[in-house]
């Protein structure tokens, strides 16, 4: 088939679908669309990932199998299934290069930690500080070494970094560790637990990115913010992980 019938379509509406690998039925890619978009990753290569899959089927004279996970929904509903489905399946075993839409927000997490979340009291900044939110970076359980590596590299920053005292570790919207900032130097220049930086390309070049050097900000510092809301600070659909208040 390569394209849907316009009835078809109609009914349909927004749905979530599925690439399967025919041999053993795995899930490899999750998306969601309307229209013919559920067939038109089969002559598209600019997803690298997601090609090559569909590049490895080809060279068995084999093709995915296409799945409609969910139909005839708005697409407000269609992004929350699609993320659930990223959730679940994982992104560290799909070809898709990013969670869904809100899934740093409400996507999958402990039960006792959504309710933390939720129930978190807002806290306003009175210190210079950069805001670091790490949703892409970020799980639970991780040790203090892995969590200040993703809060302080390497990110675009603008001169306004320089004002900043504290870089706070942002996740889901609530401060996870503050630190207090030593210095910035290049992206890249120093040594990471585990090699997660973002932004790096083949040969772990960070170019335009900026990392800081620090330490645990003071108790009462940290006393003051740890485990409270920042959610105001952050403009709702902002793509951007940095945020700088009073700087």
């Amino acid at each position: 088939m390569n394209s849907i019938p316009p009835r078809v379509r109609e009914k349909l509406k927004y749905y979530v679908y599925l690439y399967v690998d025919p041999r053993d039925g795995t899930p490899f890619y999750v998306g969601k669309g309307r229209g013919n978009r559920a067939l038109s990753h089969l002559a598209e290569t600019f997803e690298k990932a997601k090609s090559e899959g569909i590049g490895d089927l080809v060279s068995l004279s084999e093709e995915p199998i296409v799945e409609i996970l969910r139909y005839g929904m708005s697409e407000r509903e269609a992004f929350h299934v699609e993320s659930a489905a990223i959730d679940l399946i994982g992104l560290e075993n799909l070809s898709n290069n990013i969670y869904g839409k809100w899934s740093g927000r409400q996507g999958r997490a402990r039960f006792h930690d959504i309710v933390k979340e939720l129930d978190a009291e807002e806290v306003d900044i009175k210190e210079n500080a950069v805001l670091v939110n790490i949703n892409t970076l970020y799980r639970y359980g991780m040790t203090d070494i892995e969590l200040y590596d993703a809060t302080r590299s390497c990110w675009k920053v603008g001169n306004r970094c320089e004002k900043a005292e504290y870089a706070m570790s942002i996740y889901r919207g609530i401060v996870r560790e503050v630190y207090e900032i030593a210095t910035w130097v290049p992206g890249g220049s120093t040594m990471l637990a585990h090699e997660h930086r973002v932004g790096t390309d083949e040969m772990g070049d960070v170019p335009d990115r900026w990392e800081f050097v620090g330490r645990l900000a003071p108790a009462k510092i940290r006393k003051r913010y740890l485990g409270k809301s920042v959610c105001h600070y952050f403009k709702k659909g902002s793509q951007n992980p940095i945020r700088y208040v009073n700087c």
